[in-house]
């Protein structure tokens, strides 16, 4: 299956101008693209107080400027923009508008909120007594606190702060290189990770570790139905294709939840969250929420 549809645009002349007070989620071509560009004409290159190569200026001027105090500070002030300038595309040359996708009606928008505002409340009171113990829990006998905060990328590439109950030790990330990835792509995950710890093996296992965001969903951050909010390291390593995951708001549940989880391989993982973009609909969203219980109490997949 070939991923169907545009997934990113360059970022627009207008665009690349906010670039420059920004450097904000936009595409913009390398300095040298912008300034070392061909002279376009003689009249150019004559009025360009920066070229020493000007047919105005010339090599022959060397000793010229060394002479004019006012040159050599105009010169100087060209290389400090120049470098300045430089900075800020090297910073930003890598990143793009990302356009959302998916079904964009008001309507389908303004029931789709309305049906995480209340399905988020439903879940929060049903399971607060699990929620409750759990985070006393977690208090009791983990190092550090028991809600652990992430960084996310969600919808259009915006970073937010992601919940779960902590399932892992403290030095975790520090302690990442000693463990074997057994996934492809971007991801990383291992079926026995000696990182995680006896009580949060269990929470994963059971997704219990996952309900703290319902918050997310609550706070607008998340949606009950959506491709699963990545790292921003590992939308780093994406292919320009596989970016159009996040053109849609991130979820707690999807095609990949219900389909096999950690069993699947990035790339169909990808098609599923696209697949569920060209069909997204409240009819999908229920079928989806409906399935999920089934796949939470089969544990397939989840480590």
């Amino acid at each position: 299956m070939t991923p169907v549809g545009f997934l990113e645009q360059p970022a627009t002349e207008n665009d690349t101008s906010a670039l420059l007070g920004s450097a904000t989620e936009t595409y913009a071509p390398s300095p040298t693209e912008l300034l070392d560009e061909p002279r376009e004409s003689a009249t150019r290159e004559a009025s360009d107080p920066c070229d020493d190569n000007s047919p105005a200026n010339g090599r022959a001027n060397a000793t010229e400027h060394s002479s004019d105090p006012a040159r050599a500070a105009d010169l100087r002030d060209c290389s400090t923009a120049y470098r300045a300038l430089e900075r800020r595309f090297a910073k930003a040359r890598n990143h793009f508008v990302i356009l959302p996708a998916g079904n964009r009606s008001r309507l389908y928008l303004g029931m789709k909120r309305l049906l995480d505002i209340v399905g988020a409340l439903f879940f929060i009171a049903v399971f607060s007594p699990i929620l409750l113990v759990t985070y006393v829990v977690l208090t009791m006998t983990t190092k550090g606190k028991p809600i652990f905060v992430q960084e996310r990328v969600g919808l259009c590439g915006r970073h937010f702060r992601m919940y779960k109950f902590r399932t892992m030790r403290l030095d975790a990330e520090k302690i990442q290189h000693l463990v074997k990835n057994e996934k492809d792509g971007p991801i990383f995950k291992s079926v026995v990770d000696p990182r995680i710890t006896r009580l949060g093996r269990c929470l994963r296992s059971t997704s219990i570790d996952e309900m703290p965001q319902l918050f997310n969903v609550l706070f607008g951050d998340m949606s009950l139905v959506g491709p699963r909010p990545p790292i921003p390291k590992e939308v780093a390593k994406y292919q320009p294709w596989q970016r159009a995951r996040l053109r849609l708001k991130p979820g707690l549940t999807c095609l990949w939840q219900v389909s096999g989880r950690s069993e699947i391989g990035f790339e169909d993982w990808v098609r599923m969250d696209i697949w569920y973009s060209e069909h997204q609909n409240l009819g999908t969203d229920i079928k989806l929420l409906a399935k999920t219980p089934v796949s939470v109490i089969s544990r397939r997949g989840a480590y």
